[in-house]
């Protein structure tokens, strides 16, 4: 059964022929390949484009390196580190071209070919060929290589599945779809697996055996380097406030290690490179400022951090953050954690300086929403809560509460808008309500 991104498809149907390169990232197993080769190749098909005008090239298939007449087998010896021949790979597209009409060239893992900056921008002095590449690692776009793309990259991030396209392939349930997506998470092979052990054996097996074995690889990390206990500690504090001192004292008292901060900045930068997880600074909704640490961490793939776990830690509460930021940025939102600063009085009269947080502000063009994440509301002084710090911005921006129980959007007298999170996530014009 086909799963269906069309969040994804559309934006890459909209980049066709505008003089860029589109470079296609994600998280290993996120469907960039699918994406690209299957869906994206269907539409161009469909749409009348010749196979013959249509060059796909993997660099991560043995198959396809034969064709240019590289060995695969030294390829794939990590320790080598060597890269696909660029001189190899050019003379053999150079004859895929057949004419002066448009060619579309689909690129899969293209990190893994020599030069590639530098072949990429050659395609993109050629009139006739519009060219779409994936890569996994975030250091494939970096400002120097595109600034060697001369400003022409054009970038489009895979998540794993959001819930409403997991629950599109699902169905059923809404309660306990939701309820398995929170614990196994969005993959698209681990959607389509039937049982529980599967899913725990794969999430497990590709944490420790593709993602952390990945990084290692790439930063020449020795095999008992402490990034494993950085990802436990930073896997136990996803969606609050944290730093890298703060890691490195809790792996030093629980794990009885000896890790200086600097060594737990390298290895988040790491993982995020890795597009494993997000930090997300906080914002001054007032003093209009970014504030450098401390800050939230969130992970790209909920199955995943819950695998890293052994699925020990399911805390609903950060669990159902985590889901809501990842689907603010499926919605294409830039995602912040706000801050919102009060002089008031303490219970003894005494003026005191209050810091008050907003879970997320979600900004898209003119676009800005105020969210907060409140597993469950049962009174209302916790109403009161939630809402304090949508009372101190004292400005229009939407401001929304989402709970966990299913609940249709309601506002009340100060405009504030509830709503369920399934309710958020299945409605794709939620924020509107």
């Amino acid at each position: 059964m086909e799963i269906k991104r069309e969040v994804y498809l559309n934006r890459l149907i909209v980049r066709k022929h505008n003089s860029f390169i589109k470079v296609i990232t994600g998280i290993r197993r996120s469907g960039k390949s699918y994406l690209l080769n299957t869906l994206f190749y269907n539409h161009l098909i469909e749409s009348g484009i010749l196979d013959s005008h249509i060059i796909k090239f993997a660099f991560d298939s043995a198959e396809d390196l034969i064709k240019i007449g590289e060995n695969p087998i030294v390829l794939d010896n990590e320790r080598e580190n060597r890269k696909v021949d660029p001189t190899k790979f050019l003379n053999w597209i150079q004859l895929q071209i057949k004419d002066n009409d448009m060619h579309y060239i689909l690129l899969d893992e293209v990190q893994k070919l020599g030069a590639f900056e530098s072949v990429l921008n050659g395609f993109l002095r050629k009139n006739n060929l519009d060219v779409y590449v994936t890569g996994s690692n975030s250091k494939f776009l970096s400002k120097d290589i595109l600034t060697e793309f001369e400003g022409r990259g054009d970038e489009v991030h895979v998540l794993p599945l959001s819930f409403s396209e997991y629950y599109a392939f699902k169905s059923g349930d809404k309660s306990e779809a939701f309820d398995d997506y929170s614990i196994y998470g969005g993959l698209p092979a681990v959607a389509l697996m039937a049982t529980e052990e599967q899913k725990t054996q794969y999430l497990i097996s590709q944490m420790q055996n593709l993602y952390l074995r990945d990084i290692k690889n790439r930063y020449g990390l020795k095999e008992d380097a402490n990034i494993g206990e950085v990802l436990d500690v930073v896997a136990s504090g996803i969606s609050t406030l944290t730093n890298p001192r703060n890691i490195s004292n809790t792996m030093n008292s629980v794990h009885g290690t000896n890790v200086c901060d600097a060594t737990v900045e390298r290895y988040i930068s790491h993982m995020e490179d890795a597009f494993m997880l997000s930090r997300v600074k906080r914002f001054d909704v007032k003093g209009r400022k970014y504030i450098g640490t401390p800050y939230k961490i969130y992970f790209e793939d909920i199955g995943l951090r819950n695998a890293r776990l052994n699925f020990r830690q399911n805390e609903g509460t950060h669990i159902m953050e985590n889901i809501i930021y990842n689907e603010l940025r499926y919605r294409g939102y830039q995602v912040d954690v706000g801050v919102v600063e009060s002089r008031e009085k303490d219970e003894n009269g005494k003026e005191c300086r209050v810091q008050r947080e907003i879970d997320f502000i979600a900004t898209l063009g003119s676009k800005k929403y105020y969210i907060q994440s409140a597993y469950a509301i049962p009174d209302n002084a916790k109403y009161e809560q939630e809402t304090a710090s949508f009372d101190k911005a004292m400005d229009s921006f939407k401001k929304i509460i989402i709970v966990e129980k299913s609940t249709k959007p309601r506002r009340d007298e100060k405009g504030y808008v509830m709503m369920g999170v399934k309710e958020f996530l299945l409605d794709k014009n939620s924020l509107e309500a």
